[in-house]
């Protein structure tokens, strides 16, 4: 690893500006930095979920994934940087897969909730969704790798059903959404 940050504050982003990977300055609210900045918000809410008991499937699962977010932001970071590749959505994809079998088929929507670590899946899916929108942002203005959108779709997905696997395993059912019935 090559150097190691010592002096965390360097007061070159108190004019509003940042540095990007590749030394460019930027504003701090570029699409850029919303993006990598979103996907560092979705790692730390993995870190708190990662505070829950859960199986060890689960837990080694979403290490790998806060490790991929890393690299993913890195590759943000960067423009014109590729790090991820379709064998990170894959991965995602098998471990899905698996969750769901054991699921019963949805015919409604559900609500966010259930346990405490089901709940902090919906809360992480959401960010992930709101990160992948801001990735899609980006990428309507400059090159994103399409194996970032794809991982972060997915990404979302898989939180979906891991909350409901929470749940499922913890004997909680999943609450169905019900619509608001207009009156006659």
């Amino acid at each position: 690893m090559g150097h190691r940050l010592s002096k965390i504050y360097t007061r070159t982003g108190d004019d509003g500006s940042t540095g990007l990977g590749d030394g460019t300055r930027v504003p701090k609210d570029h699409p850029r930095v919303e993006a990598y900045g979103t996907v560092d918000e979705l790692n730390s809410v993995l870190g708190l979920l990662l505070c829950e008991p859960l199986s060890h499937e689960l837990q080694a699962a979403l290490i790998r994934i806060q490790h991929t977010l890393f690299d993913l932001g890195g590759e943000l970071s960067v423009p014109g940087r590729q790090v991820l590749a379709d064998a990170q959505t894959i991965e995602l994809e098998q471990l899905l897969d698996r969750l769901n079998a054991d699921l019963a088929p949805l015919k409604e929507f559900i609500l966010p909730g259930g346990t405490r670590a089901a709940a902090l899946c919906h809360v992480a899916r959401s960010v992930c969704r709101r990160a992948e929108r801001h990735v899609y942002t980006l990428s309507r203005q400059e090159h994103v790798s399409p194996a970032s959108l794809k991982y972060l779709n997915r990404l979302s997905d898989l939180l979906f059903v891991m909350a409901r696997a929470v749940n499922h395993a913890s004997g909680m059912p999943d609450t169905l959404w019900q619509p608001a019935r207009k009156n006659p």
